[in-house]
């Protein structure tokens, strides 16, 4: 593969390239011999030399602005809101439930959970980042991502990051039921040190249920940015203090979006369950045929439902993205996600709370087979 190709490789290494370069040394042009003068004679045609003024120290670096915290929904327009609805019908809760009573399947179900949940259970000796992107907006990119981060906080007993990398009015922290943020990656990229304890780090995140945070990437303004260099100093100083991470980036190819795909150990790609999603998600799997072969390996297209009836065969849909070499889930279209804002685990449909455990399976399962 030509290098032009290789934007990976390019990437990680302008990203290992931290070092600055040495200043260079000037040395003033050398004097003619002349006969030596007397000892502290000043030289003809010359001014005596003065004894510099000592320098002044550098102050120092001033301490890291504390922002304001700002609420993540503005409570006027929190009133529109009407109350979350579930997941399905009440008769599609009531017909489930009966089926369990009188059907065989139950059993099966019960250990399907339980080797779902048995993956999800496994230790880890570092941590381990999934990254989460699309090829376009409204695909259900940081929906999927608060739900993978929500199963693992069910499921895990070490802690669980949530880190939002796609500061342009990014939607994770609603998903995630935050009332406020303060702090951001990109703040948090000049502030984190190698000394600071897990209790020092969780002070600069929020905390969600359970034993899950989670960094926001902006305070919901217009224009705030995230360079490659500070995503970089954030997640390798963040990792070892969380079991799992999971990033919500920008879109593709955006430049952050590209590096934590490169960086991270498991890859999430969602798209619609439309036919020009599908379309897309094809061009960009056999796009990715040509990088390193566990690029494609490692990643897990979720196509998700974004009406009722998607108008396509998902099954040979999911066919022809499963002969690029990618996994393919299903996210089956849900009506308490669909109406937006915070995401409620008992209200989602028993289906989407299903795809969600196996998704996050399989994409822990990936991020574990590439140490």
């Amino acid at each position: 593969m030509a290098n032009a190709d290789n934007w990976q490789g390019d990437v990680l290494r302008t990203l290992r390239d931290n070092g600055a370069p040495m200043d260079a040394r000037v040395d003033g042009p050398m004097d003619d011999p002349v006969e030596a003068p007397p000892p502290n004679a000043p030289r003809q045609g010359t001014t005596p030399p003065q004894t510099p003024p000592p320098s002044a120290p550098h102050p120092a670096p001033p301490p890291p602005r504390t922002p304001d915290s700002r609420p993540v929904v503005d409570p006027a327009l929190a009133a529109a809101a009407h109350r979350p609805r579930h997941g399905e019908h009440l008769a599609a809760r009531a017909a489930r439930t009966l089926r369990r009573t009188v059907s065989s399947s139950a059993a099966r179900e019960v250990a399907e959970t339980t080797a779902t949940a048995e993956i999800l259970q496994q230790p880890v000796t570092t941590g381990r980042q999934i990254a989460v992107t699309s090829i376009r907006g409204g695909a259900g990119k940081s929906t999927v991502a608060a739900l993978l981060g929500m199963t693992y906080a069910h499921y895990r007993q070490d802690p669980v990051l949530l880190v939002e990398a796609d500061p342009a009015l990014g939607s994770l922290p609603s998903r995630l039921g935050a009332e406020s943020v303060r702090w951001t990656t990109g703040d948090l990229a000049g502030i984190v040190e190698p000394q600071m304890s897990l209790l020092d780090v969780t002070g600069y995140l929020v905390q969600l249920p359970g034993n899950a945070w989670l960094l926001p990437g902006s305070q919901g303004q217009i224009g705030a940015m995230l360079d490659t260099k500070a995503y970089e100093r954030v997640m390798v100083s963040l990792r070892r203090y969380f079991g799992v991470t999971v990033v919500d980036c920008e879109t593709l190819p955006a430049e952050v979006a590209r590096v934590a795909l490169s960086a991270a150990q498991a890859r999430v790609l969602t798209a619609p369950a439309t036919l020009e999603g599908i379309t897309s998600t094809r061009a960009v799997l056999e796009w990715m045929q040509g990088l390193p072969r566990h690029m494609l390996a490692g990643t897990v297209v979720v196509l998700t439902e974004l009406v009722p009836h998607s108008g396509i065969d998902l099954g040979k849909a999911a066919q022809q993205l499963t002969a690029t070499g990618a996994s393919v889930r299903m996210l089956p279209y849900d009506r308490h996600l669909a109406a937006g804002g915070p995401i409620r685990t008992e209200r989602l449909a028993h289906a989407t709370r299903e795809a969600a455990a196996v998704l996050a399976a399989d994409a822990f399962r990936l991020s574990q087979q590439r140490r």
